[in-house]
């Protein structure tokens, strides 16, 4: 199974748009955590309208079948590490309820 650290870059590269290691530093400090949470949901979400558009356009024989896979193998890796994040995020959360005042 992949790691969470690996998932966890993965969602950090795809929310950032795949910028170069400078660019991420410099993206972190100016952004807000909401912004970069929302950056990285409407990536997803165009991840999984590419891969629905590729299908399409596959099914069409206007596409190849190359592109589809590629298009829903992103998808897909995109989908897991946000939940692998989601997940990490969740159990911080249980974590600090824990704690005693």
């Amino acid at each position: 199974m992949i790691s969470s650290n690996v998932t966890g870059a993965a969602a950090y590269a795809a929310a950032q748009g795949g910028l170069g290691a400078q660019d991420d530093a410099q993206a972190t400090t100016s952004s807000s955590f909401g912004s970069v949470l929302q950056g990285a949901m409407n990536g997803l979400t165009n991840l999984g309208q590419d891969a629905d558009t590729k299908s399409v356009q596959a099914m069409t024989g206007t596409g190849g079948l190359t592109d589809v896979v590629m298009a829903v193998s992103k998808a897909e890796m995109a989908l897991q590490a946000s939940v692998a994040v989601r997940d990490k995020v969740v159990s911080a959360y249980q974590e600090i309820m824990r704690m005693a005042v």
